[in-house]
């Protein structure tokens, strides 16, 4: 092997040029590290993102290359070019063993040969190449010892610690628990992942419980590994490919791909995709090959990892402070075509929120046919000036959902007109409403047949009505023969009992019979903030409805409220109290809320003093997990004439903390409120 300290320049290397400063560079450089840098809060700690992988790497080139440019300016503190990840703000944080450092990035083929011929040059021409699939998700560092996994760490910020996610690693069918072939000590990288089917899934049932959906897998898979409750991590079907072995010992490994068929042998699921090359014409046609199988691949990809195999090899290059010069990674440009827009189908979701969706002559993708895309609402159709007829330029990179990129304005006809949302529902022709501060139009209607599932899915569920055995294809079987058009009508269903036996709606007499005895037993059970959960009126589900009904007593009072009186129960703003007003001022809701006072459904709350008044006056918040569900904690809570609240502030009186706890433990240190653990709890109320 050459001398490495005697090596050519590489892409690692400091490249500065010779560029006058100006007040416009200055005031871009300080808008780039505030735009990135709220990217990265997205990113690493919401678990979401407004910009697309490919447009954060155009941003991020530039900052760098001003920095190179300007280094008088470089702000060492706030850049996020001097991070690696992000620093971790939440759950229980474990030092790194070993770095886990980024990869440098590169964008073309010149690029690729650079640093294969510069590793050639360092470490001679026999030096062997990897290059493997990069996928889109996060990272993930498990620590095995005597063969048994102790420890799964978040990235982090990648040099100093992650946060412990071992308890929902555990649930990730591809983390393995026990080797098979055990050493002494061994840590492996990989990447957590979503499969687009399982991705698909998660956002369906979103939509269906009227919450947020998620932007891509990644931002999910994310989500989901940082979830309190472990039962969320294994529903959601996540899954882990091994890249590296970190550090080992009473083993050792000559190569990379000698690791891989160890790892393999303990049944670990190692990168599937991978190539080994000794030229760069080598290295790039592998990367080529990779990037051509995008579309066929059951998870995103963003890009191709070349990384030498020698393992001493790898030790003689080293790392940067960010990334380890023994490895890049190419990132594939987005693709994007030009199509034409022919019109714009506006569809009323599950949840009330109404989608303009773009239709536009069939483009190929990343291997697959498109036609449609989101406009997502009015503000989004407004920015980009969209019309029907004009051209459209649209993108998918590494992600399943392809996206409308701009508009081709030169190619725009005389008569072009901006396409206006609809006032009204596409489905019922209800008024459609805007939320003061948000983009989304919504249909409102109680009786709409847009929202109609949805609303019925919310309606029988576990924390509202509770009608047991009433699942999703039974819901859609009864909309579709006309036997539900409301929930109201789910009570009516006992005098249509010969109609449900012969189409066979719920089976058989006796599932039949146990179905409509679970409405009757609802009607009984449920208490009045059950039933105002049950409505799905905007911003209020459970705790809001319990909030409501502990200072109202009754529905029929809350209906009587005007805005100004909702605004002065606890929790509920401007936005929130105007959706309740509108909503108990709808005539068609009005009647159905009385075909449900009929039917027998607690308007009015029963007598419901407390047990006790040991935690009277006190407003409890509730973080981590306990051996016991949160459900029971807040009925004691309760019971004992405390209250529970989701957020910590300076009204808080204590915190109840269980293992796991996060963000909202740290918060609680920072404003000196008394924390408690579980068996303390316990003996605060005698038991």
């Amino acid at each position: 092997m050459s001398d490495p300290n005697n090596r050519q320049m590489s892409l690692f290397d400091e490249k500065p040029l010779d560029t006058k400063l100006t007040p416009s560079i200055h005031e871009e450089y300080t808008q780039l590290v505030e735009k990135l840098n709220f990217y990265c809060n997205q990113y690493y700690d919401d678990n979401a993102s407004d910009v697309s992988d490919a447009e954060y790497d155009a941003l991020n080139r530039r900052l760098k290359e001003i920095e190179k440019e300007n280094p008088e300016i470089v702000d060492k503190e706030n850049s996020p070019s001097f991070r690696v990840g992000w620093k971790a703000t939440k759950g229980v944080l474990v030092k790194h063993n070993v770095p886990m450092l980024s990869l440098q990035d590169v964008f073309n083929k010149e690029d690729v040969y650079e640093f294969v011929n510069s590793v050639k040059n360092d470490l001679g021409d026999e030096i062997e190449f990897l290059v493997e699939t990069k996928i889109d998700g996060l990272s993930l560092a498990l620590r095995y010892e005597n063969g048994k996994l102790t420890k799964a760490i978040t990235r982090g910020d990648g040099i100093t610690e992650g946060e412990d996610v071992t308890k929902n690693a555990k649930k990730i069918n591809d983390v393995v628990t026990a080797l098979l072939n055990p050493v002494e000590y061994i840590e492996i990288r990989g990447e957590v992942y979503m499969t687009r089917e399982a991705f698909a899934e998660v956002n369906a049932r979103c939509e269906e419980e009227g919450k947020k959906v998620f932007a891509n897998p990644r931002n999910c898979a994310a989500g989901t590994l940082r979830q309190i409750d472990t039962r969320i991590t294994q529903e959601r079907n996540l899954s882990l490919f091994i890249f590296n072995i970190q550090e080992v010992r009473g083993r050792e490994f000559k190569t990379h791909s000698e690791g891989y068929e160890y790892l393999k042998s303990n049944d670990i699921k190692v990168i599937q995709t991978y190539f080994t090359c000794k030229t760069a014409d080598e290295v790039w046609d592998a990367v080529d090959r990779i990037g051509k199988l995008r579309g066929s691949l059951e998870y995103d990809i963003d890009g191709a990892v070349v990384k030498i195999n020698n393992l001493d090899a790898r030790k003689v290059l080293g790392n940067t402070i960010k990334f380890p010069r023994w490895a890049i990674a190419y990132k594939y440009p987005p693709e994007e075509k030009e199509t034409i827009l022919r019109q714009i189908e506006v569809n009323t979701g599950r949840t009330g929120r109404v989608t303009p969706v773009a239709i536009f002559d069939p483009i190929q993708l990343c291997g697959t046919s498109v036609s449609r895309a989101t406009l997502h609402n009015q503000d989004f159709i407004d920015e980009l000036e969209i019309g029907i007829g004009d051209t459209l330029l649209v993108y998918k990179s590494g992600e399943i959902i392809p996206k409308i990129k701009s508009v081709i304005k030169e190619k725009r006809k005389a008569d072009w007109q901006p396409y206006i949302m609809p006032s009204t529902c596409p489905v019922c022709g209800h008024v459609l409403k805007r939320e003061e501060g948000a983009a989304d139009l919504k249909c409102l209607n109680f009786s709409c047949k847009g929202t109609l599932e949805g609303r019925i899915v919310n309606f029988v569920s576990r924390d509202c009505m509770n009608i047991k055995g009433f699942g999703r294809e039974y819901i859609r079987s009864l909309i579709e023969e006309g036997f539900v058009e409301s929930v109201a009508d789910i009570f009516d269903l006992k005098t249509r009992y010969e109609e449900l036996l012969d189409k066979h709606v719920f089976g058989l007499k006796k599932n039949t019979d146990k179905i409509l005895s679970s409405i009757e037993e609802a009607t009984k059970l449920q208490g009045v903030d059950k039933v105002l959960a049950s409505l799905g009126i905007p911003n209020v589900g459970k705790a809001t409805s319990k909030e409501l009904i502990r200072h109202y007593k009754s529905i029929d009072a809350i209906m009587a409220a005007s805005v100004k009186d909702l605004v002065e129960v606890e929790e509920i703003g401007e936005v929130s109290a105007q959706g309740i007003f509108e909503f108990f001022h709808d005539a068609e809701t009005v009647a159905i809320l009385e075909r449900l006072r009929n039917a027998g459904l607690s308007f009015v709350q029963e007598d419901n003093s407390p047990d006790s008044s040991i935690l009277e006056g006190k407003t409890i918040v509730i973080t981590g997990t306990f051996d016991t569900t949160r459900d029971l904690i807040t009925e004691m809570i309760e019971r004992n004439g405390g209250k529970v609240s989701s957020s910590v502030s300076s009204k808080t009186s204590f915190v109840l903390a269980g293992d796991s706890a996060g963000s909202k433990l740290t918060k609680a240190k920072e404003l000196g409120i008394d924390i408690i653990d579980y068996p303390s709890f316990m003996v605060m109320l005698g038991q």
